[in-house]
């Protein structure tokens, strides 16, 4: 297929600028890196809490957007609540003026994978969650019983849905974690390992020291709340460094579990640049999670541009970097390696060990060439 033939349908979830949040970076540095590779891109995003973007509308051939179909109907369904809520007549219509390959981007998307009107096109399934793990860790986290019981319904109807991904000719599955996994269910697939595409092209680490931890990710997700809430009351309420958790929207919860200690600071809605300062300023990126599905962003935006890692194993598991990073799994264990980590300053020679490790397979250019490859052929 010559370059003059390479376009691709791709579906996301929400509209992917800004790229300010987990699974939206990886949909737009994704396609960044594709458009590299001389793919045109046909857009189809649901709107959700953003607006339309001249930004996506210059850099893609046609961006389509949708309206999402939420509320208690769309809730009365066997289909999940976020799959029937992308159940759109004018997509498949849309998709159905070419026969391009389709890139579906998660679950969520995969409403009209299994329509036989595409059954003889090319479709690619991105997985960045196992959705019935990451609901029912959703679940246990909640303490509304609302919510609760809306998590684990839709655990349930996501663990009913999966099937659907055996419609699919390939599956790029972002840890090899979820790629054993998804091999396991779906034996007679082709199914790869492509970890998160994110927004650093080069290792930019600043040498010496500074006087404060790190804990990033955007707040008002329970999994990134939960963890800055352990946090805060397990490690970093024990030590005397000043502590910064920063990201959109922290939930009151957590600026009071904050207030009381004066070394712990929460930093609300930095911009861009404020919160690529805080990576590189940081001494110590304090990270972990309580699930090990999913998309790490934050593990690669401190290992490419931050200076020490602390994590728990599940922060890295299924990633290969281990390597790279301090790893403490109780809160003794985590306070013992941040005080150590506060008095060490980067050493040139982790700097080269991380090059080593997070290239070629955690470049941008280097998956989306061979994501590329998977889909023409060349």
């Amino acid at each position: 297929m010559t370059d003059m033939e390479k376009y691709l349908n791709i579906i996301a979830f929400n509209i992917p600028w800004p790229a300010n949040y987990g699974g939206i970076i990886d949909v737009y540095y994704k396609m960044k890196a594709l458009r590299q590779c001389g793919v045109k891109i046909i857009l189809h995003c649901f709107e959700y809490e953003r607006p339309h973007s001249p930004e996506l509308e210059a850099m893609c051939e046609k961006v389509y957007y949708y309206k999402r179909h939420t509320g208690l109907r769309t809730n009365i369904s066997l289909l999940p609540y976020n799959v029937y809520s992308r159940k759109e007549p004018q997509l498949i219509a849309n998709l159905l003026k070419n026969d391009y390959p389709i890139l579906f981007e998660g679950l969520h998307c995969c409403y009209y994978m299994s329509d036989p009107r595409l059954k003889n096109r090319i479709k690619i399934y991105r997985e960045a969650n196992i959705e019935h793990d990451y609901y029912n860790h959703l679940a246990q986290a909640e303490s509304h019983p609302v919510r609760k019981c809306f998590f684990r319904i839709e655990a349930w109807r996501f663990k009913r849905y999966q099937k659907v991904v055996r419609h699919a000719d390939l599956v790029i599955a972002v840890s090899t974690t979820d790629t054993d996994y998804l091999r396991h269910q779906f034996p007679d697939k082709r199914i790869e390992f492509m970890p998160c595409f994110h927004t650093n092209d080069r290792i930019t680490v600043k040498p010496g020291s500074s006087d404060f931890i790190l804990y990033h990710g955007k707040l008002s997700v329970i999994e990134n709340t939960q963890a800055a809430l352990f946090l805060i009351q397990n490690v970093f309420s024990k030590l005397n460094s000043r502590c910064i958790i920063a990201g959109m929207n922290p939930p009151s919860s957590l600026l009071k579990a904050a207030a009381p200690f004066p070394n712990i600071h929460i930093e609300a809605n930095p911009t861009e640049e404020r919160m690529g300062e805080l990576i590189h300023e940081a001494q110590v990126h304090a990270l972990v999670t309580f699930q090990a599905t999913g998309l790490k962003l934050k593990l690669l935006n401190s290992l490419f541009a931050g200076r020490h890692t602390m994590v728990n194993s599940l922060m890295v598991t299924g990633s290969g970097l281990e390597q790279l990073c301090h790893i403490a799994n109780t809160p003794e264990g985590m306070i013992r390696t941040c005080r150590e980590l506060m008095q060490t300053e980067i050493n040139p020679e982790s700097v080269e060990q991380r090059s080593n490790a997070l290239y070629p397979t955690y470049s941008n250019q280097y998956q989306g060439e061979r994501l590329n490859n998977f889909i023409y052929g060349n």
